[in-house]
């Protein structure tokens, strides 16, 4: 990130966090209903010395990781299928939309009764739940694609694949990695959701024992910090990754 870009991000943290200690103050709200950004950072910091959260982190990111690369994965090539093919469109598309419209919470006890509470559930919710828009993302990316340029391809009788790698690949790149920016931070939302579902470490379990059995409610809002971390460090990654690709700024 350059200076120019670092400069209102900081500017926007600090607003953030004074006017939730103005809250705070104002309110008169006790610190076990909203603590103080000074006790969460300290909760935060003993948290990570006590070795505390580092399993929990550690559970997630590799629901987040398997999840995100078999839904992102899959995604792709029906995402091209929708794109080249009106029977598959006709066929997949009313059962993908219905699915996106089938709250994530409301299919994971169902996945992790079926699946079990352990990793292969999690990796399903998450799965399902980046499927949808980089899907959808391939599918504009490939049929925006200059019919000229496809065209021209077929016409130095460049082989299918060829055309794939070298045109529609490259052409459809910027959508494709919009998508999974938004696939890769709602892979923390779904591994979450299937933690709260059933599981034995994550940081979503980790919230419900700060709230529940701990009652330390700094704990609970130094992990909602730590998931809210996770998710800006993902975001960041495939925005790095977009840059070194396609160049975007």
């Amino acid at each position: 990130m350059t200076r120019t870009t670092l400069v209102p991000v900081a500017v926007a943290l600090v607003v953030f966090v004074l006017i939730w200690q103005a809250v705070v103050i104002v309110s008169g709200f006790p610190p076990f209903i909203l603590p103080p950004p000074g006790a969460v950072v300290a909760r935060l910091l003993t948290a990570w010395s006590d070795g505390i959260i580092q399993p929990h982190l550690r559970a997630t990111l590799v629901e987040v990781a398997l999840g995100f690369t078999v839904g992102a994965g899959s995604a792709l090539v029906v995402g091209y299928a929708l794109a080249r093919s009106a029977l598959v469109e006709r066929l997949l598309s009313p059962y993908l939309v219905a699915a996106q419209a089938t709250p994530i919470l409301a299919l994971a006890p169902l996945i992790a009764l079926w699946f079990g509470p352990g990793l292969l559930g999690k990796v399903v919710i998450c799965s399902l739940i980046v499927f949808f828009p980089v899907a959808v993302a391939t599918m504009v990316g490939i049929r925006a694609v200059d019919t000229g340029l496809l065209e021209l391809g077929r016409s130095l009788r460049a082989t299918r694949r060829q055309i794939l790698t070298t045109l529609e690949i490259p052409a459809a790149l910027p959508s494709i990695l919009g998508g999974m920016r938004v696939g890769v931070t709602l892979a923390v939302v779904g591994a979450i959701v299937g933690e709260w579902a059933g599981a034995e470490r994550g940081l979503g379990v980790l919230i419900n024992l700060a709230r529940g059995s701990l009652f330390d409610i700094p704990l609970m809002f130094a992990t909602l910090l730590t998931i809210a971390l996770v998710g800006i460090a993902l975001y960041l990654v495939v925005v790095l990754v977009e840059r070194r690709l396609v160049g975007a700024r």
